[in-house]
C-alpha cells in the first residue's frame, strides 16, 4: 500500500517537471543540474521549518487559527514567508555560479525544480500523515497544492531571469524575485485557511479559491510564453 501513496505523492511531482523540461526547447537544461535543483528543492522543506519556528515561538502566529487575521497572518508568516525564503536561497545557491543559467527561460526551469523538489517532500509527508484518507488528499494536492508550488516557482524564476538579464531595473526585479511568490502563496493559503473558520462564507471562498487558481496558472503559462519568446529573439539579435 505504501507504493501506491508515493506513487500519488510524485506522480503529479513527474508530469509538472516532464512539462517545464519539455517547454525549454532552445537548450535544455543538463539533467544532472535539474535533479540537483530538485534536491536542493527537498532540503529547502526543513530549512523552511526552521525559519518558520522562531515565528511560532514569539506568537507572531498560531498553529490552530480561530479567525481571520489569525489565518492571513499563520498563511504568511508560518508558511509563504518562510517556504518562499528557503526556497530562494537553495535557488540562489544552484545558480550564483552556474555557467548553464544562460538564458530567460532556465531561471523558470531551475526555479520550478527547486520548488518542485519542496512540493514532492511536503506531499509524500502530507499524504503519510493523511494515511487513511490519502486517495482524496492526493487527488486534492494533486490537482491544487502541487500546481500552486509549481506556478510559485515560474514566478520566482521568471524574476530571477529579469534580475539577471535586463539590469536597467534590478533593485525591481530582486525584490519582485522574494515578493510576488511569496503573495501568491499568501493569498492562496489564506482563502483555504479563512474558509476553514468562517464556514458561513465557505461556498464564496470556495469560487474565490477555484478563480485565484485559474488565474495563477495563466499567470504563469503566460509568463513561461513571455521568457520563450524573449530567448527567441535573442538568437536573432
Amino acid at each position: 500500500m505504501i507504493g501506491y501513496v508515493l506513487l500519488a505523492a510524485l506522480l503529479p511531482i513527474a508530469l509538472l517537471a516532464w512539462y517545464i523540461y519539455r517547454k525549454d526547447k532552445l537548450c535544455p537544461e543538463p539533467p544532472g543540474q535539474l535533479i540537483k535543483g530538485f534536491c536542493f528543492g527537498a532540503i529547502s522543506a526543513p530549512l523552511s521549518l526552521g525559519i518558520s519556528l522562531p515565528f511560532i515561538w514569539l506568537g507572531l502566529c498560531s498553529v490552530e487559527t480561530t479567525t481571520i487575521g489569525d489565518s492571513i497572518r499563520t498563511a504568511f508568516i508560518s508558511a509563504a514567508i518562510p517556504e518562499e525564503s528557503a526556497k530562494l536561497f537553495m535557488l540562489w545557491l544552484l545558480l550564483r555560479n552556474n555557467k548553464y543559467f544562460d538564458e530567460k527561460m532556465d531561471g523558470i526551469v531551475y526555479a520550478v525544480f527547486v520548488s518542485l523538489g519542496f512540493a514532492a517532500l511536503e506531499n509524500v509527508l502530507y499524504l503519510i500523515k493523511n494515511y487513511d484518507s490519502w486517495i482524496s488528499v492526493g487527488i486534492g494536492r494533486a490537482l491544487f497544492a502541487i500546481p500552486g508550488h509549481f506556478c510559485y516557482g515560474i514566478i520566482m524564476g521568471y524574476y530571477y531571469s529579469l534580475a539577471k538579464f535586463y539590469p536597467k531595473s534590478p533593485t525591481r526585479n530582486k525584490i519582485l524575485v522574494w515578493v510576488a511568490p511569496v503573495l501568491a502563496h499568501g493569498i492562496y493559503d489564506s482563502i483555504l485557511f479563512i474558509a476553514v473558520v468562517t464556514p458561513a462564507l465557505s461556498g464564496i471562498l470556495t469560487i474565490v479559491f477555484l478563480v485565484f487558481c485559474h488565474k495563477l496558472w495563466k499567470y504563469g503559462r503566460n509568463r513561461i510564453k513571455e521568457h520563450l519568446e524573449r530567448d527567441q529573439e535573442s538568437l536573432f539579435t
